[in-house]
C-alpha cells in the first residue's frame, strides 16, 4: 500500500472514545444532532471530508448522511455493508500501441495517489479489491483505445482501476459497461506534465444493473483531463468524479449526459477541487427524464483554494422533464478562498420544453412529436459532440435517438 494510503489508515474512526462518552439524552433543553453528537461541528469546506480505505472507519449507512440522503439506500445496503467479491473479472481491451492493460498487485505505487473514499461503499470496494486494473498511456501521438466489461453478474462486487496518462502522452479511453452488475468500485486517473486525455465513462448498463463508483483524478503540470460520463442504462447508477488540479495551468472539462427512464435512479456527485494557480475548469452535465418514478441527482462542487490565484471555473447543470411523475435534484455549490481570480460561476435549470422552439419547427411544416424529439437530440447533443470519437458519438446519437422513440411509444 502506497504512503498516501498508510496515512489515510490511521486516520481516527468516526467511533473514537471522546465521541463515545458524549451524552445520549436531552441536556439542559438542548437535544442531540440525528448523528448523536452534541459537540457535532459540520465540515466547513468540501476539501475537509473524512476519508479513509478502511470501510470499517465508516459508520454504517442509513440515509441521513449528507452524501447519500438523495440516494436509495436500501436497494444497495449489500454494497454498503456487504461482502464483496474482490476478484478479478473479464476485460476486452482493444489493442493499441503505446497502451497496456494489465492487473496489479495492491502493493503497486500508484494506488492512493490520486484520492481516497469519502463514503462507505468506495471504501468497502478499497477493502475489498484483490488486483487493480492498470491502464497506462504512453506515446505523444494520439490514440483511442476501448476497455469493455459485459455481464458481471447479480453477486456483490468491488473493484479498481488505475488509469495513467504518462507525462506528454496523447488518448481518448472509452470504459464501456454493460449486462447485468451489483458493484461498487474507484476509478484512479493520474495526469503527468502536458498530458492530454479524454476519459469517456460509458453505462449502458441492463435493467437491472446497480453500479457505484467514485473516479479520482489529480492532474500535473499543463496537463489536461477530459471526462465524460455518459449513463442510458441501468437502475441505480451514481458516477461521482473527483478532480484535483494540482499542477501549474491544469485543465478539466467534466461533461454528463443522462437520460433516465421510469423507476430508473441515475446520480452525479461533482467536486473539481483548484489547488495550484493559473488553473480552469468548465462543468457541464445535461439530462433528460421520462415516465413515473424517474430520478436524477446532480450535485456540482467547486472549492478555489487559498493558492490557486489565476483560477478560471464555470459549472451548470440543465435538466428536461419530458413527463409527469419524475424528480430532478440539482445543487452547484461553489467556495472562493482567494479573491485573486480571473472568473467563477454556477448555474443550475431543470424544465419543460421551450414553447417557442416548439412553435417555430411546427409553424414550419413539422410534426409536433417529430419537433420535441428534434428539440430534446439538440439539447443533448451538445454533450455528445464533446467526445472527439466520431464512431462512439454516432452510436451515442443513435441511442438518444432510441430513448426518445421509446417515449414516443409508451
Amino acid at each position: 500500500m502506497s504512503a498516501a494510503s498508510a496515512q489515510l489508515n490511521s486516520s481516527p474512526t468516526t467511533t473514537d472514545a471522546a465521541t463515545e462518552a458524549l451524552p445520549t439524552a436531552e441536556q439542559h433543553g438542548i437535544k442531540e444532532h440525528s448523528d448523536g453528537r452534541f459537540g457535532y461541528v459540520p465540515v466547513q469546506t468540501r476539501s475537509d471530508r473524512f476519508k479513509s480505505v478502511n470501510v470499517t472507519d465508516f459508520a454504517a449507512v442509513t440515509g441521513r448522511e449528507a452524501v447519500w440522503k438523495l440516494s436509495p439506500v436500501k436497494k444497495f445496503a449489500d454494497l454498503t455493508a456487504g461482502v464483496l467479491d474482490g476478484s478479478v473479472y473479464p476485460i476486452h481491451a482493444s489493442d493499441v500501441a503505446g497502451v497496456s492493460v494489465d492487473w496489479v498487485d495492491r502493493a503497486d505505487p500508484r494506488i492512493g495517489s490520486a484520492g481516497a473514499p469519502e463514503e462507505r461503499a468506495s471504501a468497502n470496494a478499497w477493502s475489498s479489491f484483490e488486483k487493480a486494473l492498470a491502464i497506462t498511456i504512453s506515446g505523444e501521438e494520439a490514440k483511442e483505445v476501448t476497455v469493455t466489461r459485459a455481464g458481471l453478474g447479480s453477486g456483490a462486487r468491488g473493484a479498481h482501476t488505475i488509469i495513467e496518462a504518462r507525462p506528454f502522452s496523447r488518448a481518448i479511453l472509452i470504459l464501456e459497461n454493460t449486462g447485468e452488475a451489483r458493484l461498487t468500485e474507484n476509478v484512479e486517473i493520474i495526469l503527468g506534465e502536458a498530458a492530454n486525455l479524454t476519459v469517456v465513462s460509458l453505462q449502458e448498463w441492463g435493467d437491472t444493473a446497480v453500479h457505484l463508483t467514485n473516479h479520482f483524478a489529480t492532474i500535473g503540470r499543463d496537463a489536461r483531463l477530459k471526462h465524460v460520463v455518459v449513463t442510458l442504462g441501468g437502475s441505480i447508477v451514481r458516477v461521482n468524479p473527483s478532480v484535483q488540479l494540482a499542477g501549474i495551468g491544469s485543465d478539466t472539462e467534466l461533461f454528463g449526459l443522462y437520460f433516465a427512464d421510469a423507476d430508473q435512479h441515475l446520480e452525479q456527485q461533482v467536486f473539481v477541487n483548484h489547488i495550484a494557480p493559473n488553473t480552469r475548469s468548465r462543468v457541464t452535465y445535461k439530462g433528460a427524464l421520462q415516465g413515473k418514478g424517474a430520478r436524477t441527482v446532480w450535485i456540482g462542487d467547486v472549492l478555489i483554494g487559498r493558492e490557486a490565484a489565476g483560477t478560471d471555473s464555470y459549472e451548470q447543470n440543465r435538466n428536461l422533464v419530458l413527463t409527469e411523475g419524475t424528480r430532478a435534484d440539482s445543487i452547484p455549490n461553489l467556495e472562493i478562498e482567494t479573491g485573486d481570480i480571473t472568473g467563477a460561476g454556477h448555474a443550475s435549470a431543470t424544465g419543460r420544453f421551450d414553447d417557442e422552439q416548439l412553435f417555430y419547427l411546427q409553424s414550419r411544416g413539422i410534426t409536433e412529436d417529430e419537433a420535441r424529439r428534434l428539440v430534446v437530440r439538440g439539447f443533448l447533443s451538445e454533450i455528445v459532440q464533446q467526445i472527439g470519437s466520431p464512431l462512439l458519438e454516432e452510436r451515442l446519437q443513435a441511442a438518444v435517438e432510441a430513448e426518445l422513440t421509446a417515449t414516443k411509444d409508451n
